[in-house]
């Protein structure tokens, strides 16, 4: 039987102090992923799309469950993650709600992301 060699004890004063510093906070890297969770769902980026290219400027919930295939209460859902995340402004006339962009929104999802590159990528 063989005595094993001692093993090598790292210098681990080395590594530590010099570990890079997030230039981003904890509260905007929240923020910057709830909007990104919003745009996160296929039929989501279906509806800004159509809502987005619309002429008239707002689209009736009754008009967009037919080009996406889903029912009237999951377009609803999806539309209220939309509002919610600040993509979308929502007016209801009589019985039907009707949505809009906001503008700048989907420039505001650019700069969410030039961010999280700190200030050299922003």
């Amino acid at each position: 039987m063989t005595i094993a060699e001692p093993l090598e004890l790292r210098d681990v004063t080395v590594c530590a102090p010099n570990a890079p510093h997030s230039s981003i906070s904890a509260e905007r890297a929240a923020e910057v992923a709830a909007t990104l969770k919003a745009l996160a769902d296929p039929a989501r980026i279906r509806l800004l799309s159509i809502i987005f290219a619309s002429e008239e400027g707002a689209v009736c919930v009754c008009d967009l469950t037919q080009p996406l295939g889903l029912g009237q209460p999951t377009v609803s859902h999806h539309l209220k993650i939309l509002v919610a995340a600040g993509f979308l402004s929502r007016e209801k006339r009589g019985t039907w709600a009707y949505f809009s962009p906001v503008p700048g929104a989907l420039e505001r999802v650019t700069s969410d992301l030039a961010s999280v590159g700190g200030p050299a990528n922003a």
